[in-house]
């Protein structure tokens, strides 16, 4: 669009309160925006307040609208479509289901661990930005506590503690060693100090430190100590006292901005104690006032689906008049402290915003280590069959370090028994995909990535870049395997540290390029007929849950009788008939 055709379109659109959305001729949409007067808001961008909106305008051929009762309609419609439809040039909030949690399970007898995907039905804590820290605390939680981490078919049908037991880390209520009821109690004072009462775990730690240290056992009290002071600074100095009515819940809010990336930290507090504390990424604008604007947009999107709180205490002001009213009429105090515990509360956000977005930037990180050019899309391959049966390969899609599953894509691939060749097999046609849509051919329409990440090793690695040499695609290649945790290259290897930020993007890359060719492989491998449809007792579903356990025929084979026993519908009889037959 130029100026003159925002201004044809704006001259047929209402003067009420509504949303506006400027789209491609394919229905994408580049922006979603708000007005109290539809008619003249449009107008305006014949005259773009911004190099980034005049480049949206530009790339629009279309504008869409919809008209609302109120401003306050206009307000949570607008978050509802920049949520679904993720507009490249809107200020949007961003997925933070990558970070840590802390999970208790739904079992009768849970089990702590944790986890980036919740199970349904289960009690989170968090998320948390240091994994590393979490890991050590809920250490420290099984150690004080005794609260199991293994596996539901692992916990089952057990006739004595694992090492887990022997080690101090589980009470061992698989075996009766403590009762169910005396194991929820330890259940519920765990969860009362990830709800932020730190003392029902650094209490317990102190007596251990204090009576090791009486005993001269100074190894033990020095390791009492260091978990006492993880667990001491795991809330991060966040259970300081939040000044106000008790009963009023708060969050507080800090933002900070590197380049085209915004990073919101929001700490909550209840009954005067902050209890929680989460990060949330953000598409940065590019207009002087940067901060105020990344606040209205996330006020809004991030509440527009839950609890507001009754104060909210901000680093400056948003300056959306509209938000302004909506939380007005929601009754909720906004404040802008400058002095005293509330200000200190602020300083606080900002720290922890400005240490997530130090931390962020994972996919700078892997330009800078790879020597190449910011790669912010990658796409990651993986290959899954059993014995060269049911072949399938996955391709899928990270932006800025983020999934983009709507451009995940499958293929099935011949049945043959060779990673290698079926590498080379599927890479080649995601190459020839890309170079057809290229030349009108047809296909794919997805950009081309900045890095393919190979699930593997040299040899995966090599049958890759021969297709991409075949088909004359110029996209540099990697790989990633799942034992040595080494990154190849065609030029070198690369051994990074466990904790190198780099390192962890390529990781969820594969690990999701690997759960994808699984999860479409098993779909594909649970229609075919295998050697277990002749085995007597093993029937649709019990093969079913026989894959899903063991992976394949082979792991069958190879699994001890206790292992069979432990999957639901095998019984003494059909593991002895399982191990004779196959």
């Amino acid at each position: 669009m130029d100026a003159d055709d925002v201004r044809a379109h704006a001259s047929d659109l209402p003067r009420e309160p509504g949303v506006y959305q400027f789209q491609r001729e394919d229905g994408t949409v580049l922006y979603v925006g708000k007005a109290v007067d539809v008619r003249d808001r449009v107008r305006s961008y014949a005259d773009p307040r911004s190099a980034r909106i005049s480049r949206m305008v530009e790339r629009a051929d279309d504008l869409d609208f919809a008209v609302t009762d109120t401003e306050t309609q206009a307000l949570l419609l607008e978050a509802n479509l920049v949520k679904r439809h993720q507009p490249r040039y809107n200020v949007r909030l961003k997925d933070d289901k990558s970070y840590p949690l802390v999970q208790f399970t739904d079992h009768a007898v849970p089990r702590i661990e944790v986890t980036r995907d919740p199970d349904e039905g289960a009690v989170a804590f968090g998320p948390y930005t240091d994994v590393g820290r979490v890991n050590e605390v809920v250490k420290a939680v099984r150690e004080v506590y005794g609260l199991r981490g293994c596996s539901q078919h692992k916990y089952r049908n057990r006739e004595r503690p694992c090492l887990d037991y022997e080690m101090g880390l589980c009470s061992a209520p698989c075996t009766g060693e403590i009762s169910e009821e005396e194991y929820e109690t330890d259940v519920e004072a765990a969860k009362r100090f990830f709800e932020g009462e730190t003392g029902a775990l650094a209490d317990p730690l102190e007596r251990e430190m204090e009576q090791a240290a009486q005993e001269q056992a100074f190894e033990r009290a020095a390791n009492a100590r260091d978990r006492l002071e993880a667990v001491e600074a795991f809330h991060g100095g966040e259970g300081a006292a939040v000044s106000g009515r008790d009963e009023a819940t708060t969050d507080v809010l800090g933002v900070a901005i590197e380049g085209d990336r915004a990073t919101v930290a929001r700490l909550h507090a209840e009954h005067g104690q902050l209890v929680e504390r989460d990060q949330h990424v953000m598409d940065a604008p590019d207009t002087e006032s940067k901060v105020a604007e990344v606040l209205a947009a996330f006020v809004v999107q991030f509440y527009a689906e839950r609890d507001l709180p009754d104060r909210l205490l901000l680093p400056e002001a948003h300056g959306d008049d509209d938000v302004a009213a909506w939380l007005d009429a929601a009754g909720v105090e906004v404040r802008v402290p400058g002095t005293g515990r509330d200000a200190t509360l602020v300083d606080l956000a900002l720290k922890n915003a400005h240490r997530r977005s130090g931390d962020r930037d994972e996919v700078g990180a892997l330009a800078d280590a790879l020597g190449i050019d910011r790669p912010a899309r990658i796409e990651g391959f993986d290959v899954s069959h059993a014995q060269g049966k049911s072949v399938v390969g996955s391709d899928v899609c990270f932006v800025d370090g983020s999934a983009e599953k709507s451009d995940y894509r499958r293929k099935k691939l011949g049945e043959e028994n060779d990673d290698y060749a079926n590498m080379r097999r599927l890479v080649r046609w995601r190459a020839e995909r890309s170079v057809g849509a290229a030349d009108g051919d047809a296909h794919d329409d997805r950009p081309d990535p900045d890095l393919l990440l190979i699930d593997g090793g040299e040899g995966q690695l090599n049958a890759a870049l021969d297709a991409l040499d075949e088909v004359g695609w110029d996209v540099p290649a990697v790989a990633l395997a799942k034992d040595e945790e080494i990154v190849v290259t065609a030029e070198r290897t690369f051994d990074w540290d466990d904790d190198a930020p780099q390192l962890h993007v390529l990781q969820r890359v594969r690990d999701e390029a690997h759960r994808f060719a699984v999860a479409y492989h098993q779909t594909l491998r649970d229609e075919v007929s295998t050697v277990l449809d002749d085995v007597d007792g093993v029937g649709p579903e019990l093969r079913k849950r026989l894959f899903r356990r063991f992976g394949s025929v082979e792991g069958v084979r190879s699994a001890s009788a206790d292992d069979l026993r432990s999957v639901e519908g095998v019984g003494a009889k059909t593991a002895e008939t399982l191990s004779s037959r196959l």
